[in-house]
């Protein structure tokens, strides 16, 4: 929908993206296997799960994030205000329900109905 409002190319689902001058080139697969779709830039580009590799964190890197100390900033030193822009005006409890009424036949039920107003 993006590349339709902005009339620009897109490439769906690519598993590949390669930047060839003023091309944009993106390889998908697709039922039949793969497809290569060549665009003009600007475009959109929407990435499949194959496209990047993630990187895993190894034991010795969680070892020395585990001794990293973790600086703590106040928001008032960044110059934020986390001051309530909330104001309760009021609070009150719901209205009670009222108890509920048992009726032994089918007749019964309507013409309570009836009374309440219900139908």
């Amino acid at each position: 929908m993006t590349a339709a409002l902005l009339d620009w190319p897109q490439g769906t689902f690519a598993s590949e993206v390669k930047v060839e001058g003023e091309k944009l080139t993106v390889v998908r697969e697709v039922d039949g296997g793969l497809e290569t779709v060549s665009m003009k830039f600007p475009a959109v580009v929407t990435a499949d799960l194959r496209l990047n590799e993630p990187r895993y964190a190894t034991l010795p890197n969680i070892m020395k994030a585990k001794k990293k100390k973790i600086e703590t900033v106040k928001p008032s030193d960044l110059g934020i205000d986390v001051s309530s822009r909330i104001k309760i005006l009021s609070v009150e409890d719901p209205p009670q329900r009222q108890a509920g009424v048992k009726v032994e036949t089918v007749e019964d039920l309507v013409s309570k109905l009836k009374e309440s107003g219900r139908i």
